[in-house]
C-alpha cells in the first residue's frame, strides 16, 4: 500500500580512491589481496536463496598465476538450470508487488555495503580472479558499479514519475509493472560492475532473475553474490547457475515464461541467442525485450591539427587499460601523416615505459589477459603481424604464458587500412595504427565509417572546428558512444550512457533510464468519474 510519495537520496558518482603510495586504502587491498590469494574457496550455485553444490565443478585461477588455484565452482545440469527458472517464478508474485521504495532500499544498501565494508574484497577479487590493476578494479568493481546502483534508483523514480495528462472528467495515469515471467542475465569476465548491474537493473524494477556468470568471473561474482543477500535481495529474486552455457540457455529459452535476456558478450553467441529466441516465438506468452551489449573494433582518428601528446596518450589509455579486454578499447588507429612522427615517438616511449606483472605489486600498469585461448589467439594475431614484411610492428610483439597469460602492449603499423587486425575484434592490448595523407580527411572517415561491422565507440582529435564537425556528421553511424579529444573509453554511469549500434548491440544505453525502460511493462489506466449512461452523441440529435 502506498504510504507517501518518497524522493530518495540524490545519486552522486562514487568518488574514486587514488590507492597512492603509503595511503591506508592500498594496504587494506593488499592485505585482502594476500589473505585471499592464501584461501581456496568453493563457489556452489545459488537457487531460491539456498547454496547448492553438485560435485561438478571446475577450478579458478589467476590470469597473472595461473597455476594457482583460487577454488571451485559447482557447475549446473538441465535439472538445476529448470529449477532456477521455477524458484524465480515462484518469487515473482511477492517481489513484483513489494513497494518500489523497498526494492530501492535493498539496492542502495548494495551500493552503500560495497562503498565501506566490501570494497577491498570486491576490488581484490577482481585483481585476483580477472588480473585488474588497482585503479582498474577500483574504477569497475566499486565506483562503477556503486553508480549503477544508485543511479537506477533515481531512474526509476524518474520513470515512476512519468505520468500521462488528466481531465477534470477522467484520471489517466501510468503503472510501471516488471515483465510477465522472468529475464535471463548473461554477463561477461571484464567487469565486475556489469556482471551485477545486467541482473540487479532487472529485479530493481520488479524481476525475477536467472543470473549466468562468465565462467572466467566467478571469483568476484560470489562477492557480489554474498553483497546482494547481505543487502535483503530475497530468496529466488536473483538465481545464480554455472555450467554448461549453451544447455543453461537452451533450458532457458524453452520456457514459456521467459520473458528478457540481459546480454554482454560475444556478438556471435548473441546473434545465436537472437535466432533461437525467434525460433521459440510461439511458445512464449509474450514477446521477449532483447538487450545486448556485444562487440567492437573502436576507433580513433587524428587530424593533422590534433595534438600528437593528446592523442598517443588516448592510444596508450583507450587501446592498452585492462590489458585492452574492454569492449570500448581503441584497437585501430587513423592519423594524419604531420603529425605522426611525434605520435610515434611518444607512443614507444610510453609503452617501452610499462611495467608487467601481477596485480599485486600495484606499480604494474599492464597485467595478464583472461585466459589461456585468448593468448593463443593474440600470440597468433602477433606472430602473423611480426612476420609479414608489408608490417611494421614498432613496439611490443612479445609474449608469455609460462607463469601468466602476459601479451606486451602491442603497437602494428600499416599501409593496408583493410589489414586484418584493422577490422577484426581481437580483444587485447594490440592496436593497429594507419598513416593517411594530410589532405584525405574526408575519404579517411569514410574508410572508419566503413571498415568495422561495429559501432560501439569511437574518438576523434583536432583542433579545428571545421573538421570536428565533419568527423561528427560523418561518424553520426559509426559509434553509439563518440569522444571528441578523449579516449574513447571510461563512459562515467549518469554522465555518459553507453552501448552501441550495427553489430555492438541493441543500444539500450546501460547506465541511464533508457535501459530500466527495457524492464517494465507499462499499464495504462483510465478512470472516469461520471460514467455516460446514454449511447447517442450529440450529433445525431
Amino acid at each position: 500500500m502506498g504510504k507517501g510519495f518518497f524522493k530518495v537520496p540524490v545519486a552522486v558518482n562514487e568518488p574514486v580512491k587514488d590507492y597512492a603510495v603509503g595511503s591506508p586504502e592500498r594496504a587494506e587491498v593488499a592485505a585482502t589481496y594476500k589473505k585471499m590469494y592464501n584461501e581456496t574457496i568453493e563457489v556452489p550455485l545459488y537457487i531460491n536463496g539456498k547454496d547448492v553444490k553438485t560435485g561438478d565443478t571446475d577450478t579458478m585461477s589467476c590470469p597473472h598465476d595461473h597455476k594457482h588455484i583460487l577454488g571451485t565452482y559447482h557447475k549446473a545440469d538441465k535439472k538445476l538450470a529448470q529449477s532456477a527458472i521455477e524458484t524465480a517464478l515462484a518469487a515473482r508474485e511477492k517481489w513484483a508487488a513489494m513497494p518500489w521504495e523497498q526494492r530501492a532500499g535493498i539496492f542502495l544498501r548494495a551500493a552503500e555495503l560495497i562503498a565501506g565494508p566490501y570494497r577491498a574484497r570486491i576490488n581484490a577479487a577482481t585483481m585476483l580472479g580477472q588480473s585488474k590493476n588497482i585503479f582498474q578494479a577500483e574504477i569497475d568493481a566499486s565506483c562503477e558499479l556503486i553508480d549503477f546502483l544508485r543511479f537506477n534508483v533515481e531512474f526509476m523514480t524518474e520513470i515512476f514519475n512519468e505520468q500521462p495528462q488528466s481531465t477534470s472528467g477522467a484520471w489517466n495515469r501510468l503503472e510501471y509493472r516488471p515483465l510477465e515471467g522472468f529475464v535471463y542475465a548473461i554477463t561477461p569476465f571484464n567487469f565486475t560492475a556489469i556482471a551485477a548491474n545486467l541482473p540487479a537493473s532487472a529485479a530493481l524494477m520488479g524481476n525475477v532473475v536467472v543470473w549466468k556468470p562468465s565462467d572466467s568471473q566467478v571469483y568476484s561474482a560470489k562477492v557480489i553474490l554474498d553483497i546482494f543477500k547481505e543487502a535483503g535481495v530475497p530468496d529466488g529474486v536473483i538465481n545464480m547457475v554455472m555450467g554448461d552455457p549453451v544447455m543453461i540457455t537452451d533450458t532457458v529459452l524453452a520456457s514459456k515464461d521467459f520473458s528478457g535476456i540481459h546480454f554482454t558478450g560475444s556478438t556471435h553467441v548473441f546473434k545465436d541467442i537472437w535466432q533461437k529466441i525467434g525460433t521459440n516465438i510461439h511458445n512464449y506468452k509474450t514477446y521477449p525485450r532483447i538487450v545486448g551489449e556485444t562487440g567492437g573494433k573502436d576507433f580513433v582518428v587524428a587530424h593533422k591539427s590534433a595534438n600528437p601528446a593528446q592523442v598517443a596518450t588516448a592510444i596508450v589509455r583507450g587501446g592498452f587499460e585492462f590489458q585492452g579486454q574492454k569492449c570500448s578499447a581503441a584497437s585501430r588507429i587513423y592519423v594524419s601523416e604531420s603529425i605522426w612522427a611525434d605520435v610515434k615517438t611518444q607512443l614507444i616511449k610510453d609503452v617501452n615505459s610499462f611495467k608487467i606483472g601481477s596485480p599485486e605489486d600495484m606499480s604494474n600498469f599492464i597485467t595478464a589477459v583472461i585466459h589461456e585461448g585468448s593468448f593463443d589467439k593474440l600470440a597468433s594475431f602477433i606472430d602473423a603481424a611480426k612476420a609479414d614484411k608489408n608490417l611494421d610492428v614498432i613496439v611490443g610483439g612479445g609474449h608469455d604464458k609460462s607463469k601468466g597469460y602476459f601479451i606486451e602492449p602491442t603497437v602494428i603499423v600499416t599501409k593496408d587500412p583493410n589489414y586484418t587486425t584493422m577490422c577484426t575484434e581481437l580483444f587485447g592490448p594490440v592496436v593497429t595504427v594507419y598513416v593517411f595523407e594530410d589532405k584525405k580527411w574526408a575519404e579517411t572517415l569514410a574508410l572508419v565509417d566503413n571498415t568495422s561491422e561495429y559501432a560501439l565507440t569511437g574518438a576523434v582529435f583536432s583542433e579545428d572546428r571545421y573538421a570536428l564537425e565533419e568527423a561528427i556528421t560523418s561518424l553520426q553511424n559509426a559509434a553509439g558512444n563518440f569522444y571528441v579529444n578523449d579516449k574513447p573509453s571510461g563512459a562515467v554511469v549518469g554522465q555518459q550512457p553507453f552501448g552501441g549500434a550495427r553489430a555492438s548491440g541493441t543500444n539500450d544505453k546501460a547506465g541511464s533510464k533508457l535501459n530500466l525502460y527495457r524492464w517494465i511493462s507499462p499499464r495504462m489506466i483510465k478512470e472516469t468519474f461520471v460514467t455516460p449512461t446514454d449511447y447517442r452523441y450529440p450529433f445525431l440529435g
